[in-house]
């Protein structure tokens, strides 16, 4: 009898190491195709829909124009929201509201197009109020509007530095601050903030934007933690890593006027896998968001629980992105000696 049972709790061991080591080869192979972090996947999977939860709320989109902002227009109008179209380029939100009335059922009167400049921090009180005047109120605010960098920190003007930090964050900051006592009077709202992965981790070639970046993080980290009085006002900021976009191409260099070089066809996120996510996150009230393909993912989680791990690779990537730069080679990650397109 006893040979039975030892027999039996032999199998019973055997098998459950098993099923463990099935489980992790799983989670293994999940991560390894995983494009998002693993709350916000969750929630992709199980969580609201966008279509049902979205549909007729009032969402302000900065930097509405081009690239990710375009894109959460398109997604947004699909989903039935009333949407504010804001960036300095009056003539493509045009554009966009066109597109958003030809995809959608979305009538001319439910999209506002309202040309913005955040560096014109004295026009947002005026803008605000147009936006609630407009609709009555404002149910998701989207700071999207930004630029980025790419230029050695030795070689650039510290202007550039200065305009990094007065467009990416203050001008953000003071949107914020324009909107946010709307939304505390009603006790409801959601204020997302698109980050990227700079804001997590270091980034060369980038000194200003990951520093701007930074302080973002800092400031809606600290912002959301003045607010537990008011849990129906989400604060969320969106970490993305390489997207399809134009940000590149409109890119602070060493000088302010200075364009950028010429960015090569690399693999990159499609921004409408981003969107969805984003999206699939604002619905489900995921307060961070991080949103890459792999290998970027995965340097997300190692900033986050291996610190010493993650400076390793990237002082190894940092060395071959300023060897590339230097030598006239697309300096992105996701290919490391690929030339640049004349």
């Amino acid at each position: 009898m006893r040979v039975v049972l030892q027999g039996m709790e032999s199998c019973t061991v055997s098998a459950l190491s098993c099923f463990i080591a099935f489980c992790l080869l799983v989670c293994l192979i999940g991560f390894i195709f995983a494009d998002a972090d693993v709350t916000l996947l969750w929630a992709s999977l199980t969580g609201q829909r966008p279509e049902r939860k979205l549909k007729g709320l009032v969402v302000w989109i900065t930097g509405a124009s081009s690239g990710i902002g375009e894109e959460l227009a398109y997604q947004l109008a699909k989903c039935g929201s009333r949407l504010i179209l804001s960036a300095r380029r009056e003539d493509e939100l045009h554009r966009v509201k066109r597109h958003c009335l030809e995809t959608s059922e979305l009538k001319d009167e439910d999209i506002l197009v309202l040309p913005l400049d955040l560096l014109e921090r004295r026009s947002h009180e005026t803008k605000t109020k147009t936006v609630i005047g407009y609709f009555g109120h404002i149910d998701i605010l989207i700071n999207n509007g930004g630029r980025s960098q790419r230029s050695l920190f030795l070689e650039t003007s510290v202007d550039v530095c200065q305009a990094l930090m007065e467009l990416n964050f203050l001008g953000t900051v003071s949107l914020t601050k324009q909107v946010l006592p709307h939304m505390t009077q009603r006790g409801r709202g959601s204020i997302v903030t698109v980050s990227s992965l700079f804001g997590l981790t270091a980034a060369p070639l980038a000194t200003g934007a990951s520093a701007s970046k930074h302080a973002l993080q800092g400031f809606f980290n600290s912002l959301r933690t003045e607010l537990t009085d008011y849990p129906k006002i989400l604060i969320s900021t969106v970490c993305p890593g390489p997207i399809q976009s134009q940000i590149a191409k409109n890119a602070f260099t060493a000088e302010i006027n200075k364009p950028p070089p010429t960015v090569g066809h690399l693999k990159r996120m499609p921004t409408d896998r981003c969107v969805r996510l984003m999206l699939v996150g604002i619905s489900n009230g995921v307060k961070e968001m991080w949103i890459s393909q792999q290998p970027m993912l995965l340097l997300y989680y190692a900033w986050q629980y291996a610190p010493t791990f993650a400076w390793s690779v990237s002082d190894s990537l940092g060395r071959k992105w300023v060897q590339n730069f230097k030598a006239g080679r697309d300096a992105d990650s996701a290919n490391l000696t690929k030339q640049k397109t004349s």
